[in-house]
């Protein structure tokens, strides 16, 4: 079937994050809310039927998982990753950001040291400071505008600072880089030689634009596959992330253990009603959803990065090589951070992220959520054009 994209949902009044959390957030709720990393598409009406069927039988009562849960995981990473995963790595958890929440406390103490790449979403920073971690940041390196790692500089905050664990955001939010795999191979070498235990996040790996292809860390090599924790869900490909519903893997029997262990002392294995079955539905029949959904994401990317170069081009777009995310550079402006949002918002009347929020190299930025029908994305394009009239 053919589906709608264009469609204008209203989300406000349903405490959505995006819109009802806007006058918090901005000061005022009289802008166009494209921050939050959530689609305003409909959920697809494959995750949307198999909640109505359940919703059918009317117990809501306590639930198990489903002995067949991971086959339809499987199944996709084979096709869409070529990751041949087995079925005993899999696990069930509620959502990336609590599962790194959970790595932090199984694998590091108070005071240890954690190595990050910034600018980088900014759940990483708070949970391994609000946990009385030591937070390294390691600055990428932005060339051919576009963010590349200092490898160099990585493995020597390591050794200097005795790094026990590296939280990797692949595909990198908000630069919207897929790293290589050689990138990804002298990442794994570094971790593995100063024992450095790696937490991938990879929440946005079925998001990969045309032409680009997005390889799991565990998947680039024996070392990257023995030290490592996987984390994927369904939520930002499907738009389901309100259903709490992710997963990890861990080849590696030993650090399984302990992080099996961690999660059941934590008694945070088990998920909502509709969480199990709607992945399911997400990997079973969501192929052809997702392909249209990157043809309309690649059209929305084609227009704001053709708007602002045509009308705009004191601003730079740092293109997306995966998810709904475009970073903004704001800086030939010569304006502060608070002089940034000032223009966004009380002048554009746009909610956008601020780039401060990111961490180190996130000043002078701002990230744009493209997922959203292509009138309001015009309509938010005019605004920001208004501004420089």
């Amino acid at each position: 079937m053919s589906y709608n994209f264009d469609e204008i949902i209203d989300r406000k009044g349903y405490s959505t994050y995006k819109t009802d959390l806007a006058i918090a957030r901005f000061g005022t709720d009289d802008l166009l809310p494209l921050w939050v990393a959530d689609m305003d598409f409909r959920t697809p009406d494959f995750i949307m039927n198999t909640i109505k069927e359940r919703c059918r039988h009317e117990v809501m009562g306590y639930t198990i998982l489903p002995a067949d849960y991971v086959e339809p995981i499987i199944d996709w990473l084979y096709k869409r990753h070529q990751w041949t995963v087995k079925k005993t790595w899999i696990e069930f958890i509620g959502g990336v950001v609590p599962a790194i929440a959970y790595s932090i406390n199984s694998f590091t103490k108070e005071g240890d040291a954690i190595i990050i790449q910034t600018p980088v979403y900014p759940p990483f920073m708070h949970y391994v400071e609000c946990n009385n971690r030591k937070l390294i940041c390691n600055e990428l390196v932005l060339k051919n505008d576009k963010y590349a790692i200092d490898f160099e500089l990585f493995e020597k905050q390591i050794i200097d600072n005795e790094v026990k664990m590296y939280i990797l955001c692949s595909p990198h939010n908000p630069g919207g880089r897929i790293w290589t795999k050689n990138e990804l191979e002298i990442l794994a070498d570094i971790c593995h030689k100063h024992k450095v235990l790696v937490i991938s996040d990879e929440i946005h790996a079925d998001l990969a634009l045309a032409g680009y292809k997005h390889i799991p860390f565990a998947s680039v090599s024996d070392v990257a596959r023995d030290n490592s924790i996987t984390l994927m869900a369904p939520s930002k490909t499907f738009n389901m992330p309100g259903l709490g519903s992710s997963f990890y893997i861990v080849p590696n029997k030993k650090i399984k253990a302990v992080f099996d262990r961690f999660i059941d002392r934590m008694d945070c294995r088990a998920g909502n009603i509709f969480a199990y079955t709607a992945t399911q539905a997400a990997y079973s029949y969501g192929e052809e959803w997702l392909l249209q959904l990157l043809d309309y994401l690649q059209g929305n990317i084609d227009y704001v990065a053709h708007f602002i170069k045509l009308n705009i081009p004191q601003l730079k777009v740092m293109l997306p090589q995966a998810s709904f995310l475009i970073w903004i550079d704001f800086r030939s402006l010569g304006l502060n951070d608070d002089e940034i949002k000032n223009l966004l918002v009380k002048k554009a009347k746009l909610g956008l992220n601020d780039g401060p929020s990111f961490g180190p190299g996130g000043s002078g930025f701002a990230r744009l959520n493209i997922a959203c029908s292509r009138s309001t994305l015009e309509l938010a394009m005019s605004r920001l054009k208004e501004c420089f009239c």
